[in-house]
């Protein structure tokens, strides 16, 4: 993470510097911003590399600031919120966030998180015509559509197929049920979509991970969505 630029916008000066020993010891250059206007100010002016967002701003409110800042940027947006509602989780996503970190956090789980979103944004765009990725002895061809673990292919449906691309492109973000929805039916989920989904998602999980059980490779977040590991 040397060379990197990081946007903390926050109205608490304790939260501010939480965030900053915990990011400045990754030897990043931290940048600070107490109200949501001076944060898109400063995004638009120092162009950082990630944002770190907190939701409860005094001047706008923080889901305003990300779907502003995403209007013409494409910087990584983790969110910081004490704020436990499913609901505010999925509209913040929704709004153009990367990810969250609820409040209290360690530094050992914002550093991961920061590190996970700027991997996925410096990676070569992959939807399908980079090489091939491999995640714990399993080897993802997205281009020749190819999936094997210890030389042994295995099969996949084609919603398998679209699923598991939604996931290796958007590997260590976390994506709403309607996202996926969007990415593989090309439409919003209708019904019980999380439902729908957590057939398809258990179908997949049998055939990639090492314990379906325990996964490791696509994790649940509850009442939002679903994060596929962040690629090496």
């Amino acid at each position: 993470m040397a060379d990197t630029t990081i946007l903390v916008i926050d109205d608490e000066p304790q939260i501010r510097r939480v965030v900053r020993h915990a990011l400045e010891s990754e030897a990043v250059r931290v940048l600070e911003a107490a109200t949501g206007r001076e944060g898109i100010d400063r995004a638009a002016a120092e162009r950082p590399d990630l944002v770190v967002l907190d939701l409860g701003l005094p001047d706008v409110a923080g889901a305003s600031v990300c779907a502003e800042i995403r209007g013409w940027s494409q910087v990584p947006i983790v969110v910081l919120s004490a704020r436990h509602s499913e609901h505010e989780k999925v509209a913040l996503l929704d709004a153009g966030a990367d990810d969250y970190v609820t409040k209290p956090f360690s530094a050992a789980e914002l550093q991961a998180r920061v590190r996970a979103q700027l991997r996925r944004a410096r990676a070569e765009p992959r939807g399908g015509a980079a090489g091939p990725v491999e995640l714990e002895g399993l080897v993802i061809d997205l281009a020749r559509r190819v999936l094997s673990r210890d030389g042994g292919e295995i099969h996949l449906t084609p919603t398998e197929w679209d699923l598991l691309r939604a996931f290796v492109a958007n590997a260590g973000r976390t994506l709403t049920h309607d996202q996926i929805f969007r990415a593989v039916w090309g439409r919003a989920g209708g019904g019980d979509p999380q439902a729908y989904l957590r057939v398809h998602v258990a179908n997949l999980r049998r055939k990639i991970e090492r314990d379906a059980v325990r996964p490791s490779l696509i994790v649940t977040e509850p009442g939002v969505g679903y994060r596929f590991r962040a690629l090496p």
